[in-house]
């Protein structure tokens, strides 16, 4: 249980598939900054535009997601900050796998 296997040729190969928490933050976050990305380019930002994120969400998993990968997502989106907040104004809706969270992105 946990892993998969193949052989052929006489050679077999396993792979550990348990999900633990720390690789579903880091698919979370893998998501959200394709989604981001995809604003960026909805607004019609430059590439190197630097930018700042407000998120609203109610689900926890993805707060503790983004915590988590915090660098990770300001590294790759050039976002100088992440607030996770209970409030937001003017946002766009997002839709990501199983989760809908609330962003603004904005030029610094």
């Amino acid at each position: 249980p946990g892993f998969l296997t193949a052989q052929e040729a006489g050679l077999t190969v396993a792979l550990d598939v348990t999900l633990t928490d720390v690789l579903r933050y880091e698919g979370i976050a893998r998501d959200f900054v394709n989604r981001i990305q995809n604003v960026r380019k909805d607004q019609g930002f430059e590439v190197t535009d630097k930018i700042n994120i407000s998120v609203k969400t109610p689900e926890e998993l993805v707060k503790t997601a983004l915590e988590a990968n915090r660098e990770y997502i300001c590294t790759e989106t050039q976002a100088l900050s992440l607030n996770l907040l209970s409030e937001l104004h003017d946002a766009v809706a997002v839709e990501m796998d199983e989760f809908a969270v609330e962003v603004k992105v904005e030029v610094v």
